[in-house]
């Protein structure tokens, strides 16, 4: 039991933790310190109050913390959560929520804050002569040319 459990199996390990007891309902209230009808709904499906959840995850021997789910970290993209809400406007027709929703792609991926440029700043050296530091700043201008567009300059190798 090493993934966090449902909440909904609160049910499901309160009535197999009880019948695994050989307890009827009302002597698994009075183990647990849960009232006898908040147990009976918790086995019909029903969630208890907290303090009651907290006797009962004691009860099954639980800690609290494996009922509840890992919080959920967002995947979609501003653009596409604006689509999702202009698909479901009904004074939309689908065309015209999806021009929208391009539209505000092209501006989103025009006007988002683009991760930085990498520069590098090279020390001056007797070895290190004014021909070579231009050689090298365009190998490492056409480098970040090819990251960006994947592909070669015009009229440059590869």
């Amino acid at each position: 039991m090493d993934e966090p459990l449902d909440i909904d199996q609160l049910q499901v390990l309160v009535k197999s933790h009880r019948e695994q007891l050989g307890l009827s309902l009302r002597a698994a209230a009075e183990q647990s310190g849960v009232p006898f009808n908040t147990l009976a709904r918790v086995e019909k499906g029903h969630l208890p109050d907290l303090a009651n959840f907290r006797r009962l995850v004691l009860w099954l021997g639980l800690p609290a913390e494996r009922f509840f789910q890992p919080a959920m970290f967002r995947v979609e993209t501003t653009p596409e959560v604006i689509a999702t809400r202009l698909a479901q406007d009904p004074n939309l027709t689908p065309a015209a929520a999806e021009s929208i929703a391009e539209v505000v792609r092209e501006l989103y991926g025009t006007l988002a804050k683009k991760d930085a440029e990498v520069t590098v700043h090279l020390r001056a050296a007797k070895t290190f002569t004014p021909r070579a530091a231009k050689l090298l700043g365009d190998i490492l201008s056409e480098m970040q040319h090819q990251l960006e567009s994947g592909s070669p300059r015009p009229g440059r190798g590869a």
